[in-house]
């Protein structure tokens, strides 16, 4: 259910365009990772740097007009950015421990934070602006 618009929400709305070219371009470079190869960093930490950040834009609904309802609620930006964090590094954590068929990289660490963490703090700064 929409809800009724005023200035908190024209904010978000008018946003909403740009988060949508970003999410965009974010999962046009996830997928051009498989399909060109421009070397290690670009098939090792690529992915693991934009599919965060890509998953972020759509469980925020940051690309659409603002809703209120028990998901948008439930999502909020820290709670988010936690849950989206934790299952990066739980995925890291279960490699480390060979749960699973897969390469452990520490780096991934680092590259899972590089751009979702400047979009949680531009959508926490944002947030508080409404």
């Amino acid at each position: 259910m929409k809800i009724d618009q005023n200035a908190e929400d024209n904010l978000h709305d008018r946003l909403a365009p740009y988060w949508a070219i970003s999410l965009l371009i974010l999962i046009a470079i996830g997928i051009a990772t498989v399909w060109v190869d421009y070397g290690a960093m670009w098939r090792g930490y690529v992915l693991d740097i934009v599919g965060p950040a890509w998953t972020y834009i759509l469980f925020r609904g940051l690309f659409t007009y603002k809703f209120n309802n028990r998901w948008t609620r439930f999502f909020t930006p820290l709670k988010t950015f936690l849950i989206l964090l934790s299952a990066c590094y739980g995925i890291e954590v279960a490699q480390f421990l060979r749960l699973y068929e897969a390469t452990f990289d520490p780096w991934d660490f680092l590259a899972y934070v590089v751009l979702l963490g400047p979009m949680f703090l531009i959508d926490l700064l944002l947030n508080t602006k409404e």
